[in-house]
């Protein structure tokens, strides 16, 4: 079975450096998770968007809180969930000195959209469209486009001057033998929302048995796309 990476990007899935092929390749049916631990050199936010970012926290959705040098895990497994669909799971951790802050999403590949769908956060409220891309450097370039909320009857979508538009690369650095990952969040009227950037180690290993742990998958899982 083909991962939901490979799916998106076609013939450009093999533009990708070996070891980023290696970390967005896998799925469900290979039952293996990737597991990467590493420093966020800079992360960064506006004071200016505290106060909605603040208001993230709570479902695991970006922080208001920077710093340098804050060690970094990230937990990507893939699974089926409830509604038949490969999914992919990014569990971030960054462990600032006085609290760990988490950044979780979970990834889908949308047959009736054409592209890959992103869940924010613990409730799947939020789904943002992505445009996946090969980097010139053989890494992955991830663009975010249109966002929608659903949260029970409730369903709309973001005007552009109120979403963060996300420009993410992960790359294989060979002379460094690691991963680095750069992420930048802008707003059309306020600029720069939240940025990070570190480098990180990561492997693959096996699920026992194919199970996913409880505290990674979301609190609830939402049909619409």
């Amino acid at each position: 079975m083909k991962s939901i990476y490979e799916k998106a990007l076609g013939a450009d899935f093999s533009k990708l450096h070996p070891r980023i092929r290696e970390r967005f390749g896998f799925s469900s049916s290979d039952r293996v998770k990737s597991v990467g631990r590493g420093t966020m050199e800079r992360i960064r936010y506006a004071k200016l968007a505290a106060l909605p970012l603040y208001a993230g926290t709570k479902r695991h959705i970006m922080f208001p809180q920077g710093g340098r040098d804050i060690p970094f895990t990230i937990e990507n497994y893939a699974y089926v969930d409830g509604y038949g669909r490969e999914t992919v799971t990014w569990i971030r951790s960054f462990k600032f000195p006085n609290a760990i802050r988490r950044f979780d999403a979970t990834m889908i590949y949308s047959d009736s959209r054409g592209r890959i769908v992103d869940y924010l956060g613990t409730k799947q409220h939020l789904a943002v469209d992505l445009q996946i891309s090969a980097a010139p450097n053989g890494g992955i370039r991830i663009r975010s486009g249109e966002q929608r909320f659903y949260e029970g009857l409730l369903q709309f979508r973001f005007p552009a001057s109120l979403t963060g538009i996300a420009d993410v690369c992960e790359w294989y650095d060979d002379r460094a033998d690691c991963y680095r990952i750069s992420v930048e969040v802008n707003n059309p009227l306020i600029g720069t929302v939240f940025e990070y950037e570190g480098s990180f180690q990561a492997r693959l290993a096996e699920t026992e048995q194919g199970e996913i742990p409880l505290d990674v998958k979301p609190l609830r899982e939402e049909l619409r796309e």
